[in-house]
């Protein structure tokens, strides 16, 4: 009944509360756990609600012992929370796939979709449409193979659905296309909408994670990988969808390697169902042999000619000097960073370089420079330069940089701001890209600025693939993306910056010559360009697997090491078992690795179980407020910043603000209650500088509190009308006491 109303369901107190609701619904409702006070509650509706409310139950015959034996039964009978908006059952087929078939055509007709079909018979993909077409049909597994600025995105998907609509197919066509992230799926879809002359929301539409674009029209979906499986979680046979593509596989995420593993076993169940596995990079062998040698198609790709610049080249073209830190002598501090900076092997293969002999043709300023230069820590004053100089002595054209994150890219902005060239805001439009922006800023990039001014964006590796800002013509690389890894001393998983792939630097360089020749200026030496590897490793065998092993018991698919033993690289064995035994000792799994309580409610937090096992406690024991603090900045980073010049002030500094605790957390949590006041009084920037901490730090610390107050009231735990600001900011006195 709620899937023909367009509404999500769940039952909860075994079957004794059912709720209906506008928006996607938690497995858990503590305030509707009898167990927690009582679960009746009064509801006032109009007679004719009332009316309505019984007649659908009547016809839905529904009871509460079908509801009542357990609510996850009754979620996986009930239709996705991403799933399209499902047309009325008794509808003509025939007569709708006719008009949808009259409503295409005559769209077609437009000077606007002649225009826009003039672009799209020039992209590459556009002469393999039959064969493409023709290999869909014949098998139900397809790998894509595209190389940058084909147009496999946006032109594929599109391929089917004005096939199936054009053969009369179009009342039983449904497809999905996956994203990895936000802004590809909002962006494509706009952009696919666009090309057929129609609204975005009509037959193609967005889904992501509370945000939505779509109705009972909407035959193409685009969403992200995270949505397709939160609707498998409740629908495993995605019946009803003729088509699933799968974009950018080559990124091997956690979500996209867990996928896929459930794809092929849901085929042999759905021999009707068509997947195509898109990758942006040559390593589709892997997945084809994956599915069983599934045929691969390769598009090959157009960009206009660029133009590399590597760090030696960036400084002798604009004669930028770096500064040596710690020595006046350059060789000496090149032995010195070496042995007291944790390295890796590719900053290791330039510090043995002998730069004299490697890099003779060049000046001795740049050489100088070269000697200086750390790869520990990117110069954004170097990023500054280079930018400025672009825009002082090269033609137009918009820059992306790419920068590893939010920290950096607000320093940058900072500096922007305060350069008394670039930061003319009638001549440059600088615009920040991150993931944890607000859809509604990020697609702000797309949009091409006034004449006479030049667009410069600050970005992350969101925007490698996937999206197009079509007027780019110079990219700046700084050769480094945050990829999650393993905190040993905390036992968490981390984001830490790490050096890209060959195949990552090659998608970089491509954003600059999607319209024009472009040119991409690389902040590392090429030596280390050159021994990159091919390939990024996947997600699943360098992170922590706790958190993928409580999601595969909350979707009843079977023992943890059988599952991931069906991975397309499968983890190491002792990595599961290390991480199955984690979960036991906090309490997540019971001795038959089946869930307990509390992973029942773990599962429900997209959270590193240690930290969703600290938020619930610190809400059971009523000390959430320092427990939020301290969860950012396990979760984050360590506000404090420790400048190697003053060391012994930084530490005295710490323990201040410790006190008699002799505690890090309770260092910090004071040192984030005295930001706060100093917050409130203006002068958070002259604290933070005068007591060792970083203003972006603290700041994504109080964003990631309200999130995680958020997700904490979403499972019933808080109250979501007091919200996090209700509650007591200087709590750190009592965390102590409150857990014995």
């Amino acid at each position: 009944m709620a899937h023909r109303q367009g509404l999500y369901f769940n039952a909860y107190n075994k079957g004794k509360a059912l709720v209906f609701s506008k928006v996607p619904l938690p497995d858990y409702r503590a305030d509707l756990d009898e167990r927690h006070g009582s679960t009746q509650k009064e509801i006032k509706m109009s007679n004719q609600i009332e009316r309505r409310v019984e007649d659908l139950l009547s016809r839905s015959k529904l009871s509460t012992n079908d509801s009542a034996s357990s609510s996850n039964v009754s979620m996986k009978a009930l239709p996705s929370a991403s799933s399209s908006v499902e047309r009325p059952a008794d509808i003509d087929k025939e007569k709708l796939s006719s008009q949808l078939r009259d409503l295409q055509n005559s769209r077609k007709m437009t000077p606007s979709a002649r225009s826009m079909q003039s672009f799209r018979e020039k992209l590459p993909a556009f002469n393999m449409r039959e064969g493409f077409l023709k290999a869909v049909a014949a098998n139900q597994v397809l790998v894509i193979s595209g190389e940058t600025g084909c147009g496999k995105t946006t032109q594929l998907p599109q391929f089917i659905l004005e096939e199936e609509i054009d053969n009369l197919r179009g009342a039983d066509c449904s497809i999905i296309c996956t994203q990895p992230r936000r802004i590809s799926a909002i962006s494509v879809a706009a952009r696919v909408a666009s090309e057929r002359g129609e609204e975005l929301g009509e037959t193609v539409g967005y889904q992501i994670r509370l945000e939505s674009k779509r109705s009972a029209q909407t035959r193409l979906l685009f969403c992200t990988t995270g949505v397709l499986l939160r609707r498998l979680v409740q629908e495993p046979d995605l019946v009803g969808v003729s088509h699933l593509l799968v974009d950018e596989i080559h990124e091997r995420g956690m979500n996209e390697d867990f996928l896929i593993i459930i794809l092929r076993d849901l085929l042999p169940r759905r021999p009707d169902l068509r997947l195509v596995l898109m990758s942006a990079t040559i390593n589709a062998e892997l997945f084809s042999k994956y599915f069983g040698d599934a045929p691969i198609m390769h598009i090959p790709g157009f960009t206009f000619p660029v133009t590399e610049f590597f760090l030696e080249d960036v400084l002798e073209k604009t004669r930028y000097k770096i500064k040596s830190e710690r020595d006046s002598s350059a060789g000496s501090s090149r032995k010195k960073r070496l042995s007291s900076v944790k390295s890796d092997p590719l900053s290791d293969l330039f510090e043995d370089i002998d730069i004299d002999k490697e890099y003779g043709n060049y000046s001795i300023t740049t050489r100088q420079s070269l000697e200086a230069w750390s790869a520990a820590e990117l110069d954004l004053s170097l990023v500054e330069n280079t930018i400025e100089y672009i825009c002082r002595y090269e033609a137009e054209g918009a820059i992306l940089v790419f920068l590893t994150g939010w920290d950096e890219i607000s320093k940058l902005l900072d500096k922007i701001k305060g350069n008394t060239f670039l930061g003319s805001s009638n001549r440059f439009l600088v615009l920040p890209l991150h993931g944890s922006m607000p859809t509604v800023n990020q697609r702000e990039i797309f949009d091409r600025p006034p004449t006479n001014m030049r667009k410069i964006v600050l970005a992350t590796n969101i925007a490698e693939s996937s999206i197009t800002i079509d007027d780019v013509v110079y990219v700046i690389d700084c050769g480094k993306a945050k990829e999650t890894s393993y905190d040993a001393l905390n036992k968490l998983a981390c984001l830490l910056p790490s050096w890209i792939s060959k195949a990552s630097t090659h998608q970089r360089r491509g954003r600059a010559g999607r319209v024009q020749p472009g040119f991409c200026y690389r902040l590392y030496p090429k030596v280390i360009h050159d021994a990159m590897p091919q390939f990024q490793l996947p997600e699943i065998l360098r992170t922590p697997l706790q958190e993928l092993c409580l999601t595969i018991k909350s979707l009843q698919l079977g023992a943890v090491s059988s599952f991931l033993a069906k991975s397309l690289q499968p983890p190491d064995p002792l990595s599961v078992k290390n991480a199955i035994e984690l979960l036991k000792t906090i309490g997540a799994l019971d001795d038959m690795e089946e869930l307990t309580s509390l992973g029942r409610h773990l599962c429900t937090l997209p959270l590193d179980p240690n930290l969703g096992k600290m938020l619930l406690m610190g809400s059971v024991f009523q000390c959430l407020d320092p427990v939020l603090t301290i969860a950012a900045a396990l979760a984050y980073r360590n506000p404090f910043v420790l400048p190697i010049d003053r060391k012994e002030e930084a530490d005295a500094v710490k323990r201040s603000f410790a006190g008699d605790s002799c505690s890090d957390h309770i260092a910090l949590l004071k040192a984030f209650v005295a930001w706060k006041e100093a917050k409130r009084s203006g002068r958070e920037r002259s604290f933070c500088w005068e007591n060792f901490l970083s203003p972006m730090t603290l700041k994504m610390m109080d964003d990631m509190r309200n999130q995680f107050f958020d997700l904490l009231s979403d499972i019933g735990f808080v109250s979501k009308t007091r919200g996090v600001k209700g509650m007591r900011i200087n709590s750190c006195d009592n965390i102590i006491p409150a857990v014995g």
